[in-house]
């Protein structure tokens, strides 16, 4: 099982390319089945086993859970969608470059956006799709032009500044952090320029952003960076982060084990904060022997969405003992 989105109490999960969710305010978790997908003939055979459906980037990769109570999904190759009352999800976009997004975001009572995640050799230019109709048809909602930038990591909704950010990568100019408006009728790069601007993950609050770096090439830190402005670091990490979440006040972001010449961890780690301020290392697991180019860096899946449970729901890929499994702690 795989999370992928919280809304507000309710958490939904992916087992292969079949979705469920739990009321996470009953007694015992009781997971039910809210819908189905239905892949290509051959990934009926490789979602069944763990190795070939980490081989294959099986399952589904991000959800949306809309106002409107409509799902918006990533599978490979795809983009799907739930209408309300349905039980299976119906292509809406075919996905020709790259596999997926890694993300798809909700403005509330607004459009839902993705940015296209891609290799992007040449360095092409990079589009971000929206829809106003709940997923049921898209069109290109801003281009990054050649040369801007590689591919989209993240776009995040921030309900304190009634906007939009955008995260971006690999290299030099390439890493930026963007504020758009909700409609991308202006788009500002706030920090660029440099390895710890590349991020995958960032969390709104009240006081400002937080956002973990996401390089191979340098060491990573959690940063903050406040409503004046001001960019402070906070921790330092022991390998990349792309996964960050909120509970109530309490934040945290996971890393990955991506081996380079900084990074030599062979453990993914949970890090946490309850103030924001102070951080620690909280939970890790140890790296399975798998190769990674092949069965996926090991990695600590976060969901996204609004979280009002109190729980943290985590997934562990590509570690010992716990390869693609759930846990849900009480924080």
């Amino acid at each position: 099982m795989r999370v992928l989105a919280w809304d507000q109490k309710a958490l939904y999960a992916s087992r292969g390319y079949t979705l469920v969710a739990c009321d996470t305010r009953e007694e015992e978790f009781e997971w039910r089945v809210v819908a189905r997908y239905r892949p290509g003939w051959w990934r009926n055979l490789t979602v069944s086993s763990r190795l070939s459906f980490r081989l294959f980037r099986d399952g589904f990769h991000a959800l949306s859970v809309l106002p409107s109570s409509d799902l918006v999904a990533a599978v490979p190759g795809a983009i799907v969608t739930l209408s309300r009352g349905d039980k299976e999800f119906r292509v809406t976009h075919k996905i020709l470059r790259g596999t997926r997004p890694l993300h798809i975001t909700a403005v509330p009572d607004g459009p839902v956006y993705w940015g296209e995640y891609f290799d992007n050799p040449q360095r092409d230019e990079v589009h971000v799709y929206g829809s106003h109709d709940q997923g049921k048809t898209w069109s290109i909602a801003y281009t990054f032009p050649k040369s801007a930038i590689r591919h989209v990591h993240n776009i995040v909704y921030d309900q304190w500044g009634k906007c939009l950010w955008i995260l971006t990568g690999d290299k030099g100019s390439e890493c930026r952090i963007l504020r758009a408006s909700c409609d991308f009728k202006t788009v500002d790069v706030v920090l660029a320029g440099n390895q710890q601007a590349r991020a995958a993950a960032l969390v709104p609050t009240h006081a400002g952003l937080y956002f973990s770096s996401d390089t191979p090439s340098e060491s990573n830190h959690v940063y903050r960076l406040d409503r004046a402005g001001n960019l402070t670091e906070l921790a330092s990490l022991s390998s990349s982060s792309i996964y960050g979440c909120r509970i109530d006040e309490s934040i945290f972001f996971s890393t990955m084990v991506e081996p380079s010449e900084v990074n030599h961890d062979r453990a993914v780690r949970l890090y946490g904060s309850r103030d924001g301020s102070r951080w620690a290392s909280l939970l890790e697991w140890k790296k399975d022997l798998w190769p990674m180019k092949y069965f996926q860096y090991g990695n600590v899946v976060l969901p996204d969405g609004p979280n009002a449970s109190g729980l943290l729901a985590l997934t562990t890929i590509a570690v010992e003992s716990n390869d693609l499994e759930t846990t849900i702690c009480r924080v």
